[in-house]
């Protein structure tokens, strides 16, 4: 018997196994609060200490790698938020296929109908914050690396299948010091030859083969603080933010449209001003959210949005640009989205379509490194980071049996 066929059979016998063990496992894990934002925020989440507190989770995943036999190493660029990186099969020199999913969440948010940290099952489907984002894929890939070693297959892998649980994907400081799978690439403590990003959504129907890059500007208003029965006296921030916003509304950036990523978008997501009703505030501030397409630069976009203010008469603002990525895409004629065509096509009866899309996963930061990344996973992508977060169970069961298919096709 191959060890494709091994895997098949293995799945049709034990899939009622499989599954508790991939429900087991991300409720255990969604139940761990590793809240993830940025520190100013730190304390509107008194049961954190440190942001993402991964290490809640790790403790999870190593222990089940344990119980596996299934050896790891574990990497931290500081106390309480670890990586750790399971792996399977005979040469680490070979070729390396990395599968990763992060730790941590972003915070619940409100309208839930049940407590978001206790995972309920129902009609098929798991919610709960983390049981898409990115605990549930998370199980599956966990639940993998366990059918590979049960079955030996992984020991025979040629090359290294690396189970990686990472660290600080949801929130980025405006230090910008990152302690994922930034800290991994930039410290060479990974070098995969292949990734799969399990943190997509898309129900496995389409390959993210590209991403438009991120950039987050603070820009703030300066005006000068009165009372409020003498406005005359102050200088309203406020008043003269809504004129900049105006202006940033009405902004066209000069680019060209991306074949698979088409047009940047802008949003303004946060605005904060004032003290009281009888203040005349003396300073505004706004958070934008721009996401670029190939060709557009940190100078280019900080140019449009100075213009922006230096149209607004008698206006005084500070632009700061607290983060920034560029775009990326790869070639989809490629080994790794072959892999997930063919056995996409075996196992769930469709062959996925590569597109482009807005948000950004570790897939960039791999990318931009030299390593062939895309993203591929289960779970609906309308289902990101809003209340009664959801994934289907029989997805990730599906998606665990696939990681074990594309090690071997991959690694063979």
């Amino acid at each position: 018997m191959t060890a494709r066929e091994t895997i098949r059979q293995y799945f049709r016998e034990h899939r009622d196994e499989i599954t508790k063990t991939v429900v087991d496992l991300t409720r255990e894990m969604c139940a761990e609060k590793t809240v993830n934002v940025v520190s100013e925020k730190l304390p509107e989440f008194p049961f954190l200490k440190i942001r993402g507190e991964e290490y809640r989770v790790a403790k999870i995943v190593k222990r089940v790698l344990d119980e596996a036999g299934i050896p790891y190493n574990e990497y931290a660029r500081m106390e309480g938020r670890p990586n750790v990186i399971g792996t399977l099969g005979k040469n680490a020199n070979g070729k390396r296929l990395m599968m990763p999913a992060h730790m941590d969440v972003v915070p619940a948010g409100e309208g839930w109908d049940t407590d978001p940290y206790e995972v309920v099952e129902k009609d098929g489907f798991l919610y709960g914050r983390g049981t898409l984002d990115n605990k549930g894929p998370l199980a599956s890939i966990l639940a993998a690396a366990k059918v590979l070693k049960e079955t030996a297959v992984g020991d025979e892998l040629a090359g290294q299948l690396q189970i990686a649980a990472l660290a600080d994907e949801e929130a980025e400081d405006p230090d910008g010091i990152d302690y994922g799978i930034g800290y991994l690439v930039d410290e060479k403590l990974v070098n995969p030859t292949f990734s799969v990003i399990p943190d997509i959504g898309e129900n496995m129907e389409r390959i993210d083969i590209a991403e438009k890059g991120r950039t987050v500007f603070k820009i703030t208003a300066i005006g000068k603080q009165a009372h409020g029965s003498t406005p005359e006296r102050g200088i309203n921030a406020v008043y003269m933010m809504a004129k900049l916003v105006n202006e940033i509304e009405m902004l066209k950036f000069n680019y060209e449209v991306h074949p698979v990523l088409g047009d940047p978008s802008l949003n303004l997501g946060e605005i904060h001003g004032g003290a009281a009703p009888n203040i005349v505030p003396g300073s505004c501030y706004i958070y934008l959210d721009i996401r670029t397409v190939p060709g557009m630069t940190k100078e280019n976009v900080t140019t449009a949005l100075q213009g922006c203010a230096d149209r607004v008469v008698g206006g005084k603002f500070q632009l700061s640009c607290m983060s920034w990525n560029d775009a990326h895409g790869v070639d989809p004629d490629n080994e790794l989205v072959h892999a997930i065509q063919k056995n996409a096509k075996e196992v769930l009866g469709f062959e996925p379509e590569p597109f482009g899309m807005g948000g950004g996963t570790y897939a960039k930061t791999m990318n931009l490194a030299g390593i062939l990344a895309v993203g591929w996973s289960p779970g609906d992508d309308e289902a990101y980071h809003v209340a009664n977060e959801y994934v289907e169970i029989k997805q990730l069961v599906d998606f665990a049996e696939l990681t074990c298919l594309l090690a071997i096709d991959l690694l063979a």
